[in-house]
């Protein structure tokens, strides 16, 4: 593996915070040190972060396409072998049941890039309106919701370096001492600034041990929990009535149903005591400044979109939202699980955030792409619908993975395994034989995190330049390189001419300039000079 520097400073992949670091190669092998001068961790990292470099030297990478053979065993390949393999049964599958037949399924750990040039791929390579990523499976109720109350998804609507200046948080769902150690720092200045943090949890995690406060309520009763403090923060009279007149719409349907939610019946939903939630109400209704913060925990389940809701309208009565060191977040779990969601390969969004149905983006986004608006695919199915769907009449029978182990991370694993079987054909880029990549017919290996340049867009909303420190073992190819490749064997080769990162986040900003989620102003030199664009 060729070295490009002796020390390149760049990201951690591994989530949301994006910790600076630098990669350093040593005569012993690639070694990881905390960048002091990034602002999001000056310098700590977690042990993800430390062990970040392990894989790129491991000796099971992947360093050839493999191709399934008559025997049924996964064999090495030429690159020109695999791709017209691949080509030759996309044409095949398309040709007998539509284009829609082949589905595409991506990640919330990939690049800006990747993931507007994979949405671009399913909809103009291949035709298809069948597009979803894992994403799905982290913070969609809470994407959902945030959508629904406030008409847009963001994460965090306010930098990490605001948290210490909140005098009370409400962190609901999240273990953050254990899941990303380097943001706990935020909450330690809070605390030293004599701030209060109440986590809400079944369980008593790292977090929850350090917390002022541990609400430990029985799992799935995170909506009562909510409507139940709303209900004595209104029999306290602590809600800000002339903010919620001002600046909110439907309060009063949310004020009748929370009348219902008294404390005793709260205690005996939840399992928290009653003088617990009465403190917790008073505890957030009685300062300047209350943040609520949620997580996966109230958001992975059958009522996600609903649970975090019934929080997000606790900081709507507070009157929080929209106020400094206030209001509600989301703390976003994957690498890029804010970027990831934003630039296309969800089943119903085009670059920018905006809405695949909706004519005048995809007027925009055609005039970008060079197609005409009719040719591009409508909303097509989420990823359990499209999961579902394998081996069914009209469903999906092939499908491309890139950034995703779904026999791992899908929900209902064992179902999802019979549904890969059914498949006719499966791709899968990868970096390792992973769990789906071993019953693929077509693995394509993969270029690592720091073999590679790009943006991400961590939980705060920072967009951030992950350099490239070392080039791709030989026979591996970036996955733009791998994109560009496809669709050149599907004959599509003048739509991606260019997988250099920087034109392909080029062509990403005139895609998203004036939707929801805007890159145009943003540039790779922007990034570099001010630690990240917001």
């Amino acid at each position: 593996m060729k070295m490009l520097a002796s020390r390149v400073t760049t990201h951690c992949p591994y989530c949301a915070l994006q910790c600076g670091m630098h990669l350093l190669r040593l005569a012993d092998g690639v070694k990881v040190i905390g960048d002091v001068k990034f602002p999001v961790n000056e310098g700590g990292l977690c042990v993800k972060g430390w062990s970040a470099a392990a894989t790129l030297d491991h000796p099971e990478r992947l360093r050839m396409p493999l191709i399934r053979d008559d025997t049924g065993r996964l064999v090495p390949s030429t690159w020109e072998a695999a791709l017209t393999r691949i080509a030759n049964r996309v044409r095949d599958v398309q040709r007998q049941h539509g284009p829609d037949a082949v589905a595409v399924f991506g990640g919330g750990s990939l690049t800006n890039e990747k993931a507007y040039w994979l949405g671009k791929f399913a909809r103009v390579a291949l035709g298809t309106s069948n597009i979803d990523y894992n994403g799905r499976f982290c913070m969609s109720s809470a994407a959902a919701a945030a959508t629904k109350a406030f008409g847009v998804d963001r994460g965090l609507p306010f930098p990490l370096a605001d948290i210490p200046h909140a005098n009370v948080i409400l962190l609901v769902g999240s273990n953050a001492a254990e899941t990303m150690p380097p943001v706990m720092r935020y909450f330690e200045a809070q605390q030293r600034n004599g701030g209060k943090l109440i986590v809400v949890d079944p369980r008593r995690t790292p977090t929850a041990q350090w917390a002022t406060r541990h609400l430990a309520l029985r799992p799935g009763s995170d909506l009562a929990l909510a409507n139940g403090l709303l209900h004595l923060l209104v029999r306290e009279n602590l809600i800000d009535e002339e903010y919620i007149g001002r600046r909110t719409e439907g309060f009063d349907e949310a004020l009748r149903i929370s009348a219902a939610y008294w404390p005793e019946l709260v205690e005996r939903v939840t399992g928290v005591a009653e003088a617990a939630l009465v403190d917790t109400a008073l505890t957030l209704g009685t300062v300047e400044r209350t943040m609520i913060l949620t997580a996966r925990g109230p958001e992975q389940q059958a009522q996600g979109v609903n649970n975090t809701l019934g929080y997000i309208n606790l900081a709507l009565a507070l009157g929080g939202v929209g106020r400094p060191f206030s209001g509600y977040g989301t703390l976003t779990g994957q690498g890029n699980g804010q970027g990831g969601r934003e630039h296309g390969q969800k089943a119903d969004q085009l670059p920018g955030y905006r809405r695949v149905d909706d004519p005048a983006a995809r007027r925009h986004v055609a005039d970008v792409w060079g197609v005409p608006p009719a040719s591009i695919p409508g909303p097509g199915l989420s990823a359990v619908e499209l999961i579902d769907s394998i081996g069914h009449d009209g469903g999906v029978r092939a499908m491309l993975v890139m950034g995703s182990n779904l026999a791992v991370s899908a929900p209902d694993v064992s179902r999802v395994e019979t549904q890969l079987k059914a498949l006719d054909f499966l791709v899968v880029c990868d970096f390792f034989l992973s769990e789906t990549a071993s019953r693929a017919d077509v693995v394509l290996p993969s270029a690592q995190w720091a073999e590679e340049e790009g943006t991400m867009t961590n939980l705060e909303g920072r967009v951030i330049l992950r350099r490239r420190a070392m080039l791709p073992p030989a026979g591996v190819r970036t996955d733009l390189e791998v994109l560009a490749s496809l669709a050149a064997a599907l004959d599509k080769r003048l739509f991606f001419l260019s997988s250099a990162p920087r034109d392909v986040f080029a062509e990403l900003g005139r895609a998203s300039a004036g939707g929801p989620a805007d890159y145009s102003g943003i540039t790779y030199e922007r990034i570099e000079s001010e630690d990240g664009v917001f």
